[in-house]
């Protein structure tokens, strides 16, 4: 066990250093060794789960290999994690402090001390050495880090380099909103004189759940500095928006005010206000100067303007993941361990034989009853009894201020004292982040995208994008999920290719996929059947087609004049699992949010709501757009991204999808997620499985599938190319590469297919597939052929290739006669003689191309009604005559119709 040490009251550079270094030392654990500054403490209140901190309780002395201390060179500053420091079994202690001449007690193997601003830079400046991203809630603790012990940049103590590390941390998307909230960058003595006479004569209002606060100051002249005492007052009294107005005299007769507004309320745009009045400045944060005006009347008109810009905030029912994975208190640990990691939860609800909520147990504080040896116990002894309950019309700010109070991991939201939802630290934080500023994402004008659209509170003009059919289509069906309280999404490939269409025209989508979430209104797992057999009463020229095991039901259109071959794919929302690796998953009903999770790509976890979310917000022919996995940020990026670790040995069909997707839109697979690929081919995971398990439709009906669509695709061959490159060939059979004779055969394969099947009556992808296949060894090609479920005719081919193929390669060169050629080779169908021709010599495959191209197409000079004339009697001879009749044309014995009588004149002359 690797450990990070913050000393004792940690302050947030401690933090933001530890945190950078849980990603220099990879599986290393952060332990808080004595408490934290307020500050800290309320961040850590909804930020905790994003990073490695455990309990110093928890630590197994036995088991520490390194101990890596930062912002300090003192013992006594470690409270009893100091222990540590003597523990026979250390590898290594590493120090990481920015103090300089102080005396150290900490008998360090290595020393990083530095004279910068904060400790966190030194971490800063390795990361950017190594070249590691981080995520933006590791550059954001970081970035805190830096601002508090700077003050902003502003304390002496403060460096260049302090400055350019906060510079990276920002193009690492650190948050300036979370920033902003918890700096404290301090205040002159004249605006702290102002703040306490703000803080008399504050008036708030609240609307929809936020308080805006305003007051009015009298100064005798102008006040340097009012911006910082705004926003003081926000973080001293917790409010959401606020208007401080200063007058002040000019003159006997003359006057000025200012007007400072900030607001943290979401799609508020004072900017929009001040510039009403001559201000202006960003939507969160304005100011405007005017002259001998009536300061009540401003400040009131810029009060009306805020209140008429608040939004109905979001609630739990909004927010809340459902259903809810419950327990029984008689559940042992060890049992609810494996839940957690089959659904990759980090908590559970537990219920009694009445279904009722009786408490709540988090991943914590099952880690800390394994880590006693109690895996054994029910979970009741462990669980927390005293519970926070919400209801579903809860609003944000409700739910915020209950975490941070509480210091609350997830809330259980009940309805008629029935648990319906769930929401955790997750859920607001990913709604605090995506109305932030920092959130805004460019997307190049090109794929017809506003610049300006927030990260996950774009809103696509379905609309403008759509065929109008296709608009009228997706209208009844969320018409229709609303009359039944659901949620209808637009999910995957669609809204894909909607985000990367041209700005102009209308797309004409062939295939859709639907998401029906409403288990915050109890529907049940049947909910999208339902949905599509309503449809269907609307559309009835098309087919309903139900899959019961995987809760979906589907719309087929055929030819239609409107819709023309539309296929309309309708699901209930639904989390799965899979038993082993390359098995059909195990699915259950779910959540969007956990509908998305579950799917294969950041840039196919997309989803359009076409439901309206809530009153009052947005309207119906603007779809909110759901991004949790940076789908878009990876859009813009052109690059495909895997949303888990375990994602291609749980199923490798994943690895021809991403294959397909990059080469089809000329995206790079991710280098992580190339390494992933990788490590599952490489591990041996695919043959284990296939021997441990007789059915692995990844491997086989699924894989095929994966095949079809790259085979038949225009770009076929870039895509066998790759999935080569990364050894992904090896999924079809071990000893499969795209080698150089290999290439051959698919060049010569495709001249075939041009010139022998133009209009094609041959599965083009199925011949490409049986000529990878058929240049396996002999023993193998049947045995993929079956495991691929290829057709009957398919498999029989493969079967009988080897001994055909030498067949026709020793006599086809001992034939001296046209004739005896078709004979021989009249006896294949097409499709055996094009795998032949690619596998053979070139003598071979001039005498198969001319047999296909000039020999089978000569047709006998006499036909039957001729020889009736001619006076033969009709029956099997028939057959016999008119042969001999083409091989002796095929022959030049014959040329013309005279020739051929004289030919049956003298051989047939009966």
């Amino acid at each position: 066990m690797d450990l990070i040490l913050c000393h004792t009251t940690a302050d947030f550079d401690a933090l933001g250093a530890a945190v950078g270094l849980t990603r220099l030392l990879p599986g290393s654990k952060i332990v808080l060794t004595g408490g934290c500054h307020p500050p800290v403490q309320d961040f850590l209140a909804l930020h905790r789960d994003e990073y490695s901190l455990i309990e110093r309780r928890s630590v197994n002395p036995e088991k520490i290999r390194s101990l890596t201390v930062v912002d300090t060179q003192q013992r006594d500053r470690l409270g009893k994690a100091a222990q540590w420091l003597d523990l026979p079994n250390l590898r290594e202690i590493i120090v990481y402090d920015h103090h300089l001449g102080q005396e150290s007690d900490i008998r360090a193997t290595r020393s990083h001390i530095s004279s910068v601003g904060a400790t966190t830079t030194l971490i800063v400046e390795q990361l950017q050495q190594q070249q590691i991203s981080l995520t933006p809630a590791e550059a954001t603790v970081m970035a805190l880090g830096i601002h508090v012990d700077t003050g902003s940049l502003a304390f002496d103590q403060s460096t260049p380099r302090d400055a350019l590390a906060l510079a990276w941390l920002m193009q690492q998307r650190a948050s300036l909103s979370v920033i902003s909230t918890y700096r404290d960058p301090g205040l002159s003595w004249q605006l702290q004189q102002l703040l306490t006479k703000s803080l008399e004569n504050l008036e708030y209002l609240c609307l929809h759940g936020y308080t805006v606060a305003w007051v009015t100051l009298k100064t005798a002249g102008f006040v340097p500095g009012l911006s910082s005492l705004a926003s003081e007052l926000v973080e001293l009294t917790e409010i959401d928006a606020i208007l401080l107005a200063n007058e002040y005299p000019l003159g006997e007769s003359d006057s000025r005010l200012t007007v400072i507004g900030r607001s943290q309320i979401p799609k508020t745009n004072l900017n929009l206000l001040f510039q009403l009045l001559g201000g202006g400045g960003h939507s969160q944060a304005a100011s405007l100067n005017l002259r001998k005006v009536d300061s009540q009347a401003i400040l009131k008109q810029l009060l009306d303007g805020i209140k008429a810009q608040i939004p109905h905030p979001p609630t739990a029912r909004d927010l809340m993941s459902s259903p809810v994975r419950t327990i029984l208190p008689e559940t042992t640990i060890a049992e609810a361990q494996r839940i957690l990691l089959r659904y990759g939860h980090s908590g559970l609800s537990v219920v009694d034989a009445q279904k009722q909520l009786v408490g709540i147990i988090s991943r914590r504080d099952i880690d800390i009853a394994l880590h006693h040896g109690f895996s054994h116990a029910p979970v009741k002894g462990y669980m927390s009894r005293n519970l926070k309950r919400i209801t579903p019309d809860t609003t944000l700010p409700e739910i915020e201020a209950l975490m941070v109070t509480y210091d609350i991991g997830r809330l259980p939201v009940l309805e008629n004292e029935q648990l319906v939802g769930i929401v955790t630290r997750t859920d607001v934080l990913r709604e605090l982040h995506q109305n932030s500023p920092e959130s805004q994402l460019s997307l190049p004008t090109q794929h017809g995208l506003n610049p300006s659209y927030p990260l996950t509170g774009l809103n696509i003009e379905l609309q403008k994008k759509l065929a109008p059919q296709l608009w009228q289509l997706l209208t009844k069906a969320s018409q229709e999920a609303e009359k039944r309280g659901w949620h209808l999404y637009l999910v995957g490939g669609a809204v894909r290719d909607l985000l990367l269409a041209q700005a102009s025209g209308t797309l004409m989508i062939k295939d859709i996929d639907l998401v029906v979430d409403g288990f915050h209104k109890s529907a049940d797992v049947g909910a999208g059947v339902e949905l599509a057999k309503a449809l269907q009463q609307l559309y009835p020229a098309a087919r309903l087609e139900i899959h019961g095991a995987f809760q979906t039901a589907a719309l087929l259109w055929h030819k239609d004049p409107e819709l023309d071959s539309l296929w309309v794919d309708i699901a209930t929302a639904r989390t799965e699992f899979y038993p082993y690796p390359a098995a059909n998953p195990e699915v259950e009903a779910s959540s969007i949010r956990q509908d998305l999770y579950r799917r294969d790509f950041t840039i196919n976890a997309l989803a359009l709501r076409l439901t309206i979310p809530r009153a009052g917000v947005g309207a119906q022919h603007a779809a909110p757009l759901l991004d949790f996995f940076g789908g878009l940020i990876d859009l813009q990026a052109k690059q495909i991204r895997v949303l888990h670790a375990n994602s291609f040995i749980e199923d490798p069909t994943r690895i021809y999808r991403g294959v397909r997707f990059a080469v089809r839109f000329g995206f790079e697979i991710e280098p992580q997620t190339e390494e992933f690929i990788r490590y599952a081919i490489n591990s041996g995971v695919y043959d284990r499985t296939a021997q441990e398990n007789s059915r692995t439709p990844a491997l086989q009906t699924r894989l095929k599938t994966e095949l079809k669509h790259i085979l038949e695709a225009p770009y076929w061959k870039s895509a066998l190319q790759l999935l080569d490159n990364l050894g992904a060939l090896q999924c079809i059979h071990t000893t499969l590469k795209l080698d150089a004779e290999l290439l051959r055969q698919l060049r010569l394969l495709e001249r075939c297919l041009r010139r022998f099947d133009p209009q094609p009556t041959l599965m083009h992808w199925e011949m490409r597939l049986e000529t990878l296949i058929a240049h396996l060894a002999p023993e193998y090609g049947v045995k993929v052929a079956k495991n691929l479920q290829l057709p009957e005719d398919s498999i029989a081919r493969l079967k009988n290739l080897t001994q055909v193929q030498t067949q026709v390669m020793t006599l086809l060169p001992t034939l001296q006669r046209p004739s005896q050629v078709v004979q021989l080779l009249r006896q294949c169908d097409l499709p055996m003689l094009i795998l032949i021709a690619v596998q053979s010599p070139r003598e071979i495959r001039h005498q198969i191309w001319k047999y296909l191209t000039v020999w089978a197409n000569v047709q006998p000079l006499l036909n039957g009604n001729d020889l009736k004339k001619l006076g033969y009697k009709p029956g099997p001879q028939y057959r016999q005559i008119l042969d001999d009749v083409v091989a002796a044309t095929l022959d030049g014995v014959i040329k013309d119709r005279r020739e051929a009588e004289e030919f049956l004149a003298k051989h047939y002359p009966d």
